[in-house]
């Protein structure tokens, strides 16, 4: 069994327009990267190169920020719900 990684709109079309994948890992750097392997349009918007979590990803694991949990290294379970949100960059202009 795996987690379930949830797909925002934007990461959708690398995946084949699916909203939901089951990805095995123990950790969330073992997901990502599985999932990178599998979709590896997505990297860029997942990592960095040196393997951390880009800077412009919310990543939660049932509703918790993994960034208190531990980032890459949080733990992850075969019944966690995993959500990718990238930020929106932007801002108002005037």
């Amino acid at each position: 069994m795996a987690a379930t990684v949830r797909l925002p709109t934007v990461l959708r079309p690398a995946a084949g327009g699916v909203t939901t994948l089951a990805v095995e890992g123990a950790t969330i750097g073992e997901v990502l990267v599985s999932l990178t392997t599998t979709y590896p349009a997505m990297r860029g918007q997942l990592l960095n190169d040196d393997g951390t979590l880009h800077r412009f990803l919310n990543v939660y694991v049932n509703d918790d920020d993994v960034r208190y949990l531990g980032g890459v290294d949080a733990p992850v379970g075969d019944a966690d719900e995993i959500t990718l949100l990238p930020a929106v960059a932007g801002g108002a202009h005037g």
